[in-house]
């Protein structure tokens, strides 16, 4: 599986495509940004579960609003307009079916609002101009033929970090958002240039995750 400054050279003569994970640096990257932005949304979300008086009574107030109804009547509640007002007011709790339904209708609001306006996770990604950490693994060279194996993309020295990446996350996460295959490998071919000679191994990677 030789590879020079372009990249890999006939990826998967000698079993590279053999193992799923490995992907274009700028599949893996979009992966990555997904993967950030879901936790985003989970962990500045409502903690307290919808079973509890207080994660309903947070949750209730988060959807008391045009959206917010829309989202409840999209998830699947069907109580009359008075019923759901009783349960914004306090005056009557839902019962537990709907419950569940609500906890959706919140979630799904939220991750709305967030993908609507990703300018929050640009900021965070951007880190008031200090960037965020990357973490490169190399391809899973498990199912290579034996005679093609690199060795130096074996172990814990192939797996490389770059603590600062700065400069390209507002043009990762629109490309992201737009899902423009060509625009993340560009990306990912500037990210990889800081790794000197060795950049062309990355062109093709088994994982990338963020420090976000």
């Amino acid at each position: 599986m030789p590879y020079d400054d372009s990249g890999w050279k006939n990826f998967g003569a000698y079993g590279a495509n053999r193992s799923a994970g490995n992907v274009r640096g700028g599949v893996a990257l979009g992966r990555a940004l997904e993967s950030a932005l879901s936790r985003q949304i989970l962990e500045g979300g409502i903690k307290s579960p919808v079973t509890s008086q207080r994660g309903l009574r947070a949750r209730l107030n988060y959807l008391n609003n045009d959206a917010g109804i829309q989202a409840m009547r999209n998830a699947g509640i069907t109580v009359r307009t008075r019923t759901m007002t009783n349960w914004f007011t306090g005056t009557q709790k839902p019962r537990p079916a709907n419950l569940e339904l609500i906890d959706t209708a919140y979630w799904n609001l939220r991750t709305q609002r967030i993908l609507d306006n990703l300018g929050a996770f640009k900021q965070h990604l951007n880190n008031q101009g200090r960037g965020t950490a990357i973490e490169i693994y190399p391809i899973d060279q498990s199912l290579v033929d034996d005679h093609a194996v690199r060795q130096n993309l074996i172990g814990e020295q192939a797996v490389r970090n770059l603590p600062n990446v700065r400069y390209i996350w507002d043009e990762a996460v629109d490309a992201m958002k737009a899902g423009d295959a060509q625009k993340l490998e560009e990306i990912w071919d500037d990210i990889i240039t800081e790794l000197d000679s060795d950049w062309g191994a990355y062109t093709y990677v088994s994982y990338v995750g963020l420090g976000a």
